[in-house]
């Protein structure tokens, strides 16, 4: 067994790395924005058209996707979604105008939504349920990981090279990341260790994975309260991670006085992201292990995560640039310890033969949430300030809670006498 269980971490590693270069890919664009607005003359129109051809690409694929993993598989999904995504990268180095680099990324996003319904039905076939939020936890943290890196990569890269050949570069580790995601991810190979760990009789059930094949329709997944609640949850809690990732930037800038090479101190709330998203799986794990339902753990860190919410004011209201930074990475500390423990859910409620169905609905429930943020706020700057913002933020996590408890912890209508290896 313990071979078996080497690869499967180094799969959550691979799942890691494939964060990483989705983040680094995304944000290449809004890092190089200015040599290529100056070199395609391109508007801050056209730059925000070429942006929403990448987010309108997203949403859609995010539905598309989950049914492509639910066929073909984890294994083969990924392939698909990396070499695309990675080509679309590469190709976008070739642009000579804002049609171009539309398409391009529009292309983009079509590749990149597929990895967040790949990953957690890759977790759901290697990992029992006592391991699972530790797991999605680590690849979740390839998100700030990404971001973190992104600026010293891309900025360190652009001051040799030109920004074609830097959508090239990053295009081409997508390839490179292909090679040993095919040689550690055997398909089948889970099962056959099932078999061998119960011939064995071997005493940690919990280390197999469930052969439930059972799946939803559209119409079934769509009519279940759970799908719903799961949905609205990632609806109105992911805006407060989109918001650091698109707008505290700016608001550094804008009431904080900081300079751009300055922005950069920002990557100590990526780092406190990074840290949550490990916590929060590494605490839902501990807790079912000792016997607790991997549900109502999941809800109740849930629970925990928003009670840190209330201090989202504070980072505006704070006297000190130390200040905001500190109530921010605590914020963000907090959801993505939540972040993690919400994907596993999904998990953890609905019918593996579902689940890439299902997490391409409740991910798409998250990019609506961002665009419908990105509007409120940019209203909010124009009617009032970004201490508005921070107040809402403030009540977020704490409305879904409720709806939370409710759907997955009174309305699931998964089997309960399932094995719950």
């Amino acid at each position: 067994m313990s071979l078996f269980l080497s690869r499967r971490w180094c799969i959550t590693g691979l799942l890691f790395f494939a964060a990483v270069l989705n983040y680094v890919d995304k944000n290449t664009l809004a890092l190089l924005a200015p040599s290529i607005q100056k070199d395609l003359s391109l508007s801050d129109q056209a730059y925000a058209n070429i942006q929403n051809a990448f987010q309108i690409a997203y949403t859609i694929a995010l539905l598309a996707s989950g049914v492509i993993v639910d066929k073909l598989g984890p294994r083969i999904s990924l392939v698909l979604f990396v070499g695309w995504w990675s080509l679309a990268n590469i190709l976008t180095g070739w642009a000579r105008s804002a049609v171009s680099l539309a398409g391009c990324r529009f292309m983009l996003g079509l590749g990149e939504a597929g990895n967040w319904t790949a990953s957690p039905k890759t977790v759901s076939e290697w990992f029992p349920p006592k391991e699972r939020g530790l797991a999605i936890g680590i690849y979740t943290a390839g998100t700030p990981i990404g971001m973190t890196l992104a600026p010293l990569f891309i900025i360190g890269l652009a001051q040799i090279w030109d920004w074609r050949l830097i959508f090239i570069v990053t295009g081409l580790l997508g390839f490179v990341w292909l090679v040993p995601w095919l040689l550690f991810y055997r398909q089948g190979e889970t099962r056959r260790w099932q078999k061998r760990a119960l011939a064995e009789g071997g005493q940690d059930r919990s280390a197999l994975i469930s052969e439930d094949k059972f799946s939803w329709g559209w119409g079934e997944a769509l009519r279940q309260p759970v799908v719903w609640c799961l949905l609205l949850g990632r609806m109105f809690s992911d805006p407060i991670w989109y918001f650091y990732q698109n707008w505290y930037p700016k608001y550094l800038v804008s009431e904080r006085g900081l300079t751009q090479i300055e922005v950069q101190i920002i990557w100590v709330i990526f780092l406190a992201a990074s840290l949550g998203s490990l916590a929060g799986g590494w605490l839902a794990g501990r807790l079912i292990r000792k016997g607790r339902s991997p549900a109502q753990v999941r809800v109740w860190i849930l629970a925990g995560c928003s009670l840190f919410m209330p201090l989202s004011p504070l980072v505006s209201l704070s006297p000190s640039l130390a200040g905001s930074l500190i109530f921010a990475s605590l914020v963000v500390f907090a959801h993505l310890a939540w972040l993690a423990n919400i994907t596993a859910l999904v998990v953890d409620v609905v019918p593996e033969g579902s689940l890439g169905k299902v997490f391409g609905l409740v991910a798409a429930g998250s990019s609506i949430g961002a665009i419908l943020m990105n509007d409120l706020v940019a209203k909010l700057l124009i009617y009032s300030s970004y201490a508005a913002w921070f107040w809402i933020a403030a009540f977020l996590h704490l409305t879904v809670v409720p709806l939370i408890l409710w759907g997955v912890l009174k309305k699931s209508r998964r089997v309960e006498n399932r094995p719950a290896f």
